[in-house]
């Protein structure tokens, strides 16, 4: 077996805990093959290059194996290898996010309390 359904290669793979889920998901575009949208019976063989967005930034793996049965993620794992390119991209995101700032952190005394709206709607001009 050189070829599989891209759709139940990506549930073997795990990136889809179902093969519904991942035929939803190339539906919606999120799956390319090759930098290309793919339908799910799109074959995929070893070598092809097949971009996931999961997540932002989108994950691209190279297909190293085909396999129709969805085994344990060690095995799961055998099926693919992340390019360095997409790495360096997801570990910049990662970092970025890590020295955002907290916007809940901008929020000193929390919500308005009753008293304060009416405080608030005095100011403005807004008597019931």
């Amino acid at each position: 077996m050189d070829k599989i359904r891209l759709d139940k290669w990506l549930w073997a793979a795990r990136f889809y805990k179902t093969r519904s889920l991942a035929v939803q998901e190339i539906g919606k575009g999120r799956v390319l093959v090759n930098g290309q949208p793919a339908k799910p019976a799109r074959e995929v063989a070893a070598g092809d290059l097949v971009s996931v967005r999961k997540e932002d930034p989108p994950m691209q793996v190279r297909v190293c194996a085909v396999s129709s049965v969805r085994g344990p993620a060690p095995v799961a794992r055998q099926l693919y290898e992340e390019t360095p390119e997409s790495m360096a991209v997801r570990e910049r995101a990662a970092e970025i996010k890590r020295l955002a700032p907290e916007p809940a952190l901008e929020i000193i005394s929390g919500r308005p309390t009753k008293r304060d709206r009416r405080l608030i709607d005095l100011m403005r001009g807004k008597q019931d």
